[in-house]
């Protein structure tokens, strides 16, 4: 009897320190992530760059979760040594396992360091293109014009192509035209420019491009390049759309449909 008393005595410390042991782990996961939504919503490190806070809250967030476990751990009587030999030793073989995972560690740190684009840039990669969100330990979150929300993993950016929209703050705009042969190339090139003289967005300070670019079919193509700023492209790209139109059709300069003639012996 007194082996079977000792024994439940045992199980009952033993799950005594289990329910601790995961009220410890609840509530400091629970602390970790206010924390981090504090981090996140106040103006904590402020002598960093808002690319980098992402980077080191997420470091952060992993370092005190693990030190919770930890505490976790030796309350149900695990050793501390003990218990960081085994996560040592975990951690070796789970790094050979998920090469990738630190392949896109080791990317956030370049990015970073080399810093390609930041929070609030508009970038392209991949095929992928949005405004930057988030820069974490192993992933860059972009939101898309169309507001969804992409995680594109850092060590596949750092080994691709990157396009920076935002990195300048001026940029070329370039579009084309076609009108009909029988208008006069200088006419088209006149009505042209004085549409970009009236738009309020074009920097008129910088070369302007108004040419025949090429002979098609049935009309010929016009190319117009214009400086802007990078805020104002989009704003831009439609105006002169909108407005050439407008002026080709009060000047009666045809946009001709592709056309074939046929000759019947």
């Amino acid at each position: 009897m007194n082996y079977i008393e000792k024994l439940l005595d045992k199980a009952f410390d033993l799950g005594i320190q289990l329910l601790i042991a995961l009220v410890v782990i609840v509530i400091g996961f629970k602390i970790i992530k206010i924390i981090e939504n504090r981090l996140k919503n106040k103006n904590k490190f402020s002598k960093l760059d808002n690319s980098s806070k992402g980077f080191v809250i997420s470091i952060l967030s992993i370092t005190l979760k693990a030190l919770v476990i930890v505490v976790a751990a030796s309350i149900v009587g695990i050793p501390t040594t003990s218990f960081i030999t085994i996560i040592g030793s975990c951690g070796v073989a789970i790094g050979l396992a998920l090469q990738g995972g630190l392949s896109n560690l080791a990317g956030g740190l370049m990015l970073l360091i080399f810093k390609p684009f930041e929070v609030g840039d508009y970038i392209e990669s991949e095929g992928r293109e949005g405004t930057v969100n988030e820069i974490t330990m192993f992933y860059t979150t972009i939101t898309t014009i169309d507001n969804k929300v992409i995680q594109l993993p850092n060590g596949s950016l750092l080994n691709n192509d990157i396009v920076n929209y935002s990195a300048n703050d001026e940029r070329r705009l370039d579009l084309e035209f076609n009108a009909s042969y029988n208008t006069k190339i200088d006419k088209v090139k006149e009505v042209i420019n004085e549409v970009i003289d009236k738009c309020e967005y074009v920097l008129n300070d910088k070369d302007r491009t108004v040419r025949l670019l090429k002979h098609n079919n049935s009309s010929l193509t016009y190319t117009v390049k214009v400086w802007v700023k990078t805020d104002d492209y989009w704003n831009t790209y439609y105006d002169l759309q909108e407005a050439i139109k407008e002026a080709f059709d009060k000047n009666k300069i045809e946009i001709p449909y592709p056309q074939l003639d046929i000759h019947q012996k």
